[in-house]
């Protein structure tokens, strides 16, 4: 099976450590680690031209998708039902550009769906992360990027996380620097599951 592909994002505007790059690569570590396991870790840059360029071709040879980013406002970790045909141009992205039309893509439907949702929540709670289904991804990268990798027909999945606190005890479980290795345990687990999901075309059966 090609190694299942695992993303997070660089800094943007008002966030300069994005804590999403560093669980990708926590993820991919315990995904290399077990018996036959691999993964391939992309940390996007936080820009509309990192769709084309980066992830659009690293999809192409991907059985499937764990896609994570951070959600500024929130205090629990969302698991993003779906992926909604919208931008706004209001908010330009780490290279200074803003969208350029309401739509993604004026051709394709108004939203797509994610894979295995209800799963992957079970999965984070039985991990004693604080976690919830979300509707709605914003109307930034996270979303773009999660529509476009919908639009492929592979299992892919996005899973935004809070913002590291900055007090030493945060008030939630499983938020902030010191719940790393849970959230990475929880996501690998994820990610194995969306792996079993692949078209067998893909998995190389």
């Amino acid at each position: 099976m090609s190694p299942i592909l695992v993303t997070g994002f660089g800094p943007f505007p008002g966030c300069p450590e994005n804590p999403s790059a560093a669980l990708a690569r926590a993820v991919g570590q315990r995904l290399r680690r077990a018996p036959g396991g691999a993964a391939r870790v992309l940390v996007l840059r936080t820009a509309y031209g990192a769709i084309p360029d980066a992830l659009l071709p690293a999809l192409a040879e991907a059985p499937a998708v764990l896609m994570l980013g951070v959600a500024t406002r929130a205090r629990r970790i969302r698991v993003e039902i779906r992926a909604r045909n919208r931008a706004s141009r209001l908010y330009p992205d780490a290279s200074g550009r803003a969208a350029g039309r309401a739509l993604l893509d004026p051709a394709a439907p108004a939203g797509r769906n994610g894979a295995a949702t209800a799963q992957a929540l079970a999965g984070l709670r039985r991990h004693g992360l604080d976690a919830r289904l979300s509707n709605d991804a914003g109307r930034y990268l996270c979303n773009a990027s999660y529509f476009a990798a919908l639009g492929t027909g592979l299992p892919a999945l996005f899973v935004h996380i809070p913002p590291v606190p900055r007090t030493r005890r945060p008030r939630r479980p499983g938020v902030g620097a010191a719940a790393l290795p849970r959230q990475a345990a929880a996501l690998a687990d994820i990610a194995r599951l969306l792996a079993r999901r692949a078209r067998p075309a893909r998995a190389g059966v």
